[in-house]
């Protein structure tokens, strides 16, 4: 149950849910979501292109994952083949694609999440919403849908998650608030340095009087470098992100060296490569792809509950696919 609620959601932000169990947080996401509308007052602003993942995974469909993916990826707008293709892609970053053809009542319960994961982000939202998405995800599973959070909000989109690990995401979350009693407050951000994984450090250069691009992926720490470039410094789950932001910045930015932060062995490891001892030449540009155009901002959803209201129902046990 929920009274006198009033969020609202900007774009290109991660937003962290917290609160004990049974407080209301999944009766939240779900509203977020449009799965569940409130008993009284609105959901105000444009409705952006949403997904979510539910707490629990409705495995019981007649599809296999594969099957289950496309279906859903039509249901957003995509072409049979590009939906296939994204399917293939995400169960593939998962660590999945060898159950494709998997019917979904027989997948482990591990293989369903990363199939549930993957719905969510095959269509590329604008509003992404994640009831403990992690859970029962294998440690690679769990790292790569930290990555895959950071390019959705890179991207632009706002990401909401609730998840039992108060150290899921920590130093990268812009906002964060906690359910209490029936209501809503700010809670307390992880301080800046303080960071779940390892880190990676980029060296890169502008061109002559070029500012360094605003907004990039993961806050990056910024130091100078040498003849005029900056070291930069990210958590390794936001790497990738950054070396997009860079190379199609306009105009783009020169990659010199990636490395490990000191004393962070695997950081190379979680953005997709091995650690280097010293690099061994530059990262060369030749021709930077040029930007893709920027995405519509996500309009602010904003999701009030008016003072006093009757209960809101509460979510059945049976979650629909979004």
């Amino acid at each position: 149950m929920l009274r006198g609620v009033d969020l609202g959601l900007p774009a290109r932000a991660l937003v962290r849910i917290e609160g004990a169990n049974g407080t209301g947080k999944s009766t939240l996401l779900r509203l977020l979501a449009g799965i569940d509308a409130p008993t009284e007052g609105r959901i105000t602003g444009g409705r952006p292109r949403t997904a979510y993942v539910p707490e629990r995974f409705p495995a019981a469909m007649p599809f296999t994952a594969a099957g289950y993916l496309v279906h859903l990826g039509r249901i957003h707008g995509l072409r049979t083949a590009e939906a296939a293709g994204r399917a293939e892609a995400w169960l593939t970053r998962f660590g999945a694609a060898g159950h494709a053809r998997t019917p979904l009542a027989e997948l482990s319960k591990g293989t369903s999440q990363k199939v549930a994961v993957a719905q969510a982000l095959l269509a590329e939202p604008e509003l992404l919403v994640l009831d403990e998405a992690w859970t029962g995800l294998d440690t690679a599973a769990r790292d790569e849908l930290d990555r895959a959070v950071a390019e959705r909000v890179a991207a632009g989109a706002t990401v909401v998650f609730v998840d039992h690990d108060p150290r899921r995401l920590a130093g990268t979350v812009d906002t964060a608030f906690r359910v209490e009693g029936h209501g809503l407050v700010a809670a307390p951000l992880a301080p800046a340095g303080e960071h779940r994984g390892p880190r990676v450090r980029i060296e890169a250069a502008g061109p002559p009087g070029s500012p360094l691009p605003a907004g990039l992926p993961g806050d990056p720490g910024q130091a100078a470098g040498e003849d005029g470039a900056l070291w930069l410094t990210v958590a390794a789950v936001h790497s990738d992100a950054l070396l997009s932001a860079l190379l199609t910045a306009r105009p783009p930015w020169h990659i010199r060296r990636l490395s490990p932060e000191p004393g962070d062995s695997e950081a190379m490891a979680g953005s997709g490569g091995s650690e280097p001892a010293e690099p061994a030449e530059p990262a060369e540009v030749s021709e930077p792809t040029e930007a893709a155009e920027p995405t519509e901002p996500t309009r602010a959803a904003r999701a009030r509950a008016a003072p006093a209201a009757p209960t809101l129902p509460t979510p059945t046990s049976r979650d629909e696919a979004p």
